[in-house]
């Protein structure tokens, strides 16, 4: 009886760590995004960016925490979180995809990737797709993407009393340095 009971133990447990070695995580990613008009550049960095990618299916989650950006000016990220983003009814933008390329993740290299989901920011979802590039190391795998945002795509209103201070697209700069989940 305890034989029977012992080998399915130990048959899940090894599934479990082999499933577990396949997830490379990030908690502190960093997303950027810059804003340039003739007036006014707007930029602010977010270091707190939460992302996984599942080497055995290609998928990839990202999570930002909206209040987590950071403003060189206080008054900039009060408005981009009550205004703009409106962050208390919508926490956090998502990108939830799937790298289009078969990469061989145990071969050390440099590889343009494009992962093909769903951007979901101010509450708005938008099939997309992000390209950049996946280096492979030893330990860890470093994502670089960088892309565009028109923000009416997102519902995001910019006041006329502003509008020429805010650029209607913003450059999103990602850049996610990942480990094995162990």
């Amino acid at each position: 009886m305890k034989v029977r009971f012992v080998i399915p133990l130990i048959t899940l447990y090894f599934i479990a760590f082999q499933a577990q070695s396949q997830l490379f995580i990030t908690q502190a990613g960093e997303t950027s995004f810059f804003s340039e008009t003739p007036l006014e550049n707007i930029s602010a960095l977010n270091k707190q960016v939460a992302a996984i990618i599942n080497i055995a299916t290609s998928e990839v989650a990202v999570k930002i925490q909206n209040v987590a950006f950071h403003f060189p000016n206080k008054l900039m990220e009060e408005h981009f979180n009550e205004n703009y983003m409106e962050s208390e009814k919508y926490p956090n933008s998502t990108f939830k995809g799937k790298i289009q390329e078969v990469i061989d993740f145990k071969k050390e290299g440099v590889y343009d990737v494009s992962a093909k989901g769903i951007l979901e920011m101010h509450g708005v979802k938008q099939e997309r797709i992000l390209k950049g590039k996946l280096t492979v190391g030893k330990d860890q795998l470093t994502f670089i993407c960088n892309f565009d945002v028109k923000l009416i795509d997102h519902k995001i209103e910019i006041p006329t009393l502003v509008i020429a201070k805010i650029a209607e697209s913003l450059t999103v700069k990602n850049r996610f340095v990942f480990t094995a989940k162990k």
